[in-house]
């Protein structure tokens, strides 16, 4: 498991990956914008996701935050025919929304995902799942917050995997220096993270006993990276390389 993770922890195995994305930026708001927006389109065939992203860059003038904090109430006109899926323009343009007046308050989407009264030290997966549900609550509190966008903001309380937003997380948070996680963020630690299980994950942790729970819901995102915490308790999720690239490769 070590050798695989660090095999496909480097930045040539990324290029085809949504977190190219965010890599094609060095700001930070912009990294954590698309790094968000393309963590949560990432469903579906990876091509395709790259392409839906890139098109809400070109959307956004190549400059996603100066964008969301500057446009225009004219320049959202040309996210209407925006869809990927069942991601369409209402939920584009609420995103839009969402980030126009956090980062009017703040400077780093970190915030949204701290909870008054928890630890950065806290060696449980506490804070990640906390602000988790703090996140989703935060997002969706506007009143006209529609259901159908909720729905793409998972969260622990509805017993979702959320698997894409712990994907965004382990990029944010991950410090290593192989070029492939950014390690913006400091006060939510890497032995804190949860382990993204996507079809991939789930089939080659399956395939190696790694997880026995039939479901693949929050309480097997706990179970599986506590199995992985047995390997390396200080960074658990580094194992998702090994675990996705097995799958992805075709190796098992």
């Amino acid at each position: 498991m070590n050798q695989k993770a660090d095999q496909y922890n480097r930045p040539s195995f990324i290029d085809r990956d949504p977190i190219s994305i965010p890599h094609r930026f060095s700001r930070r708001q912009d990294i954590e914008i698309m790094g968000f927006w393309a963590a949560v389109l990432a469903w579906g065939q990876r091509p395709v996701i790259l392409k839906k992203a890139n098109e809400l860059i070109d959307l956004m003038d190549g400059a996603p935050y100066d964008f969301v904090r500057n446009h225009q109430e004219t320049d959202l006109k040309r996210f209407l025919a925006f869809k990927h899926r069942t991601f369409n323009a209402t939920d584009a343009l609420y995103f839009l929304h969402f980030f126009h007046s956090y980062y009017q308050q703040h400077d780093s989407l970190e915030d949204a995902f701290l909870t008054n009264g928890v630890s950065s030290t806290d060696q449980s997966f506490k804070p990640v799942e906390e602000g988790l549900i703090a996140f989703h609550d935060r997002f969706c509190c506007d009143p006209y917050f529609p259901e159908r966008t909720r729905k793409h903001i998972a969260t622990p309380a509805r017993n979702s995997s959320c698997k894409r937003l712990l994907m965004f997380l382990r990029w944010m948070v991950r410090q290593d220096d192989r070029g492939v996680d950014f390690g913006l963020w400091t006060r939510i630690r890497s032995n804190q993270l949860l382990i993204p299980i996507d079809v991939h994950v789930n089939r080659v942790a399956r395939s190696l006993g790694l997880l026995t729970r039939p479901q693949t819901d929050w309480k097997a995102v706990i179970a599986l990276t506590e199995t992985l915490r047995t390997l390396d308790p200080t960074d658990p999720v580094r194992y998702d390389f090994a675990l996705f690239g097995l799958g992805v490769e075709g190796e098992m």
